[in-house]
């Protein structure tokens, strides 16, 4: 066993890259699908603005924003279209960049030709229409991305930074010189002139919306660490659930150590138990394969139902039978006495199943069950593409032997004296086993203490 130590942390490390690569998968789809809402989101606001627009201008300025609006939706569109291609992170950032610019310049610059009403350009960056900018950064946190809020930020605070530097730069435009010492009443006139551009305006809206950026940007990162908690509790439930009782996984999952080190290479006593349906194979040789395959569902479904009523973790299912542990995943101080009650109520299962087996003319099934007691070694182990968490060590060989030892012996169930003797440390109120003295096991040259069960009268 000393030399497998190196061999379960690579597993462990190829665990956690899995499960990595699980939780990325699970986080990629989440962005995707807050991409698309945020197009959809981008369709609504559009069709908003357009709404509010088309009712507060007239004549063929309609045409120049509806123009407008389709170039916006293009934008939107393009990006949206190519949301799984392997570049699509830096094309939409492109096209942020792109949304910024348009925005300025429609707000900015006056409508072509006919349709401007001949206000001084410089009115223009004086009105509220730079909250359209604002929009945009916050139709960014839809896309799950806190990169992307801020990128928006960033551009659209430059986009409008450049367009009212090159407002304010025109010969035309009155802006206030440093140091001024005018009066009221002279700031008044300069303030009201429709050539007037300050500089202390974009200050206010550079500062605010890089204050709101930023605040929106640590919403954003804060919704996506708690998608990312949810997700991760979700995939290591969905992982327990495959071994033990749903209620079970829920109650590891509570308990974030046990959560945290599920998986991880740990020195245990375990009970372990082998359970087979003996004469299967020949048994099967008379059935159609689709009924085999049914057989062993409904086994294996009887056979997890009375392992999780026990506080049993499955471990793997072996063809006809099935291998399940007690205390492999979390401590269970009478996992041996939980894994020899398990024994005798399988037993107890396929007793009730085969009254129903043969109400239908169908040959009854024996199960035999071999039990042992001792240390393991509980952890993930497979290849990186394919990890199953399990028990390896000596005990779970001993109990493969003991189980198939219950063919020499006619019985249903071997124990050993280990499992046996731990059992009644905890419940002395134990069904009765039968002595069957020591036995070779096979492969082993050691003898063992066995107990068998039912107990001959």
């Amino acid at each position: 066993m000393r030399n497998e130590g190196p061999n379960f942390m690579a597993e462990a490390d190829h665990a956690a890259s899995r499960f990595t690569g699980r939780l990325g998968r699970a986080i990629a789809d989440e962005e995707q699908r807050g991409l698309v809402f945020a197009f959809r989101a981008r369709l609504i606001a559009v069709a908003v603005v357009m709404a509010y627009l088309l009712l507060a201008i007239d004549g063929q300025r309609q045409f120049y924003y509806i123009g407008v609006a389709a170039v916006f939706l293009l934008l939107g569109w393009v990006p949206h279209l190519l949301r799984r291609h392997r570049h699509a992170v830096p094309v939409r950032l492109g096209f942020v960049v792109l949304d910024a610019i348009l925005v300025t310049a429609v707000v900015i610059l006056p409508p072509p030709g006919a349709l401007d009403y001949g206000f001084p350009i410089q009115m223009r960056v004086r009105g509220p229409e730079f909250l359209y900018l604002v929009l945009l950064i916050v139709g960014s946190a839809l896309s799950y991305s806190p990169l992307q809020v801020i990128w928006t930020g960033l551009w659209s605070i430059l986009a409008w930074s450049a367009g009212m530097v090159m407002v304010a730069m025109r010969s035309d435009t009155l802006t206030t010189p440093p140091g001024i010492g005018a009066s009221p009443q002279a700031l008044l006139q300069l303030i009201t002139n429709p050539y007037y551009v300050g500089y202390f305006q974009l200050l206010n809206q550079v500062v605010l919306t890089a204050i709101a950026t930023a605040v929106l940007a640590a919403a954003v990162w804060r919704s996506r660490a708690l998608l990312l908690r949810h997700t991760r509790a979700e995939i290591a439930r969905a992982d327990l659930a495959r071994y033990v009782a749903p209620d079970v996984a829920d109650a590891i999952m509570d308990d974030p150590a046990t959560a945290e080190s599920f998986g991880t290479p740990a020195n245990r006593n375990v009970a372990v138990l082998f359970a087979d349906v003996v004469g299967f194979t020949g048994l099967s040789e008379h059935m159609a394969p689709d009924r085999v395959v049914r057989l062993l569902k409904s086994l294996h479904e009887r056979g997890s139902g009375v392992v999780f009523a026990h506080g049993g973790s499955l471990d793997k299912y072996l063809g006809d039978g099935f291998l399940a542990t007690f205390g492999g995943i979390r401590s269970q101080p009478d996992a041996a006495a939980r894994a020899v009650r398990c024994a005798v109520a399988l037993q107890a299962e396929v007793e009730r199943w085969n009254a129903k087996r043969q109400s239908r003319g169908h040959a009854p099934l024996r199960l035999s069950v071999g039990v042992h007691y001792g240390p393991v070694v509980a952890a993930n182990v497979g290849s990186a593409q394919r990890l199953e968490f399990t028990v390896v060590g000596d005990t779970v060989n001993i109990a493969s032997r003991l189980e198939t030892l219950t063919r020499a012996l006619d019985c249903r169930i071997a124990v050993s004296d280990a499992a046996l003797s731990e059992s009644r440390l905890h419940d002395a109120s134990l069904p009765p086993f039968e002595a069957a003295g020591d036995r070779r096991l096979e492969g082993r040259e050691q003898t063992l203490s066995v107990h068998t069960w039912p107990v001959r009268t």
